[in-house]
């Protein structure tokens, strides 16, 4: 066989175990480089949630604030839907449900500063007598949509569409504004005796 003729097959079998092993190394450090690469939360998933402010009662008399996630959302009549379901679906921790067993948002519109909302027959039918629980029960809806929605200053209550309704203690024709009076005020810190201010003093000088 000639020096010639035995180039040419060295060189027909070279060329393709070259091409082999480049394919090859390439494959792998593609597959090294992204097992090295720390996944980076795409814009959506960062935007998945948001926190919200919900008012319940606390100890039957006041209002209390809980934090809640819920879902992101676009529009801003779906926000506040997404908003008062959270409302609706009642506390997580120790606080109590105002509203009744049954209540559902038919519909919710943002005009300007007026948030006007739309309840089911339930929320009239089912509310709890007592001027105390009917206040409650409002200004948690109310206080609610104000809070998370600070350019709403004005919140109108309608039932079924009708815009004139008046619970046994409170007139819901016309628009209402937030009241966080109703709200619990924190609890005050401890105070601190002279006896216990003097001892934690002796404490510190011994160690």
């Amino acid at each position: 066989m000639s020096v010639h003729r035995q180039k040419k097959i060295t060189v027909s079998v070279l060329i393709p175990f070259l091409v082999f092993t480049l394919f090859f190394s390439v494959m792998i450090w593609q597959k090294y480089r992204s097992s090295r690469e720390i996944p980076v939360p795409t814009q959506q998933n960062a935007k998945a949630y948001r926190s919200v402010t919900l008012f319940f009662a606390a100890e039957g008399t006041q209002l209390a604030r809980e934090a809640r996630d819920v879902g992101s959302c676009d529009d801003e009549n779906a926000c506040l839907k997404n908003v008062l379901h959270e409302l609706l679906n009642g506390p997580v921790g120790k606080f109590e449900a105002v509203l009744p067993e049954g209540v559902a948002v038919n519909s919710v519109r943002i005009e300007g500063d007026l948030a006007t909302v739309d309840f089911n027959g339930a929320f009239s039918e089912a509310m709890i007598s007592g001027s105390s629980a009917e206040m409650l029960a409002v200004y948690s809806v109310v206080d609610t949509i104000t809070v998370n929605f600070p350019h709403i200053v004005r919140v109108k209550l309608n039932v079924d569409g009708n815009a004139g309704v008046i619970l046994q203690h409170l007139d819901l024709s016309d628009p209402l504004t937030a009241d966080y009076s109703l709200e619990q005020s924190p609890s005050p810190a401890p105070e601190t005796t002279s006896g216990d201010a003097d001892t934690k003093r002796r404490e510190g000088g011994a160690r």
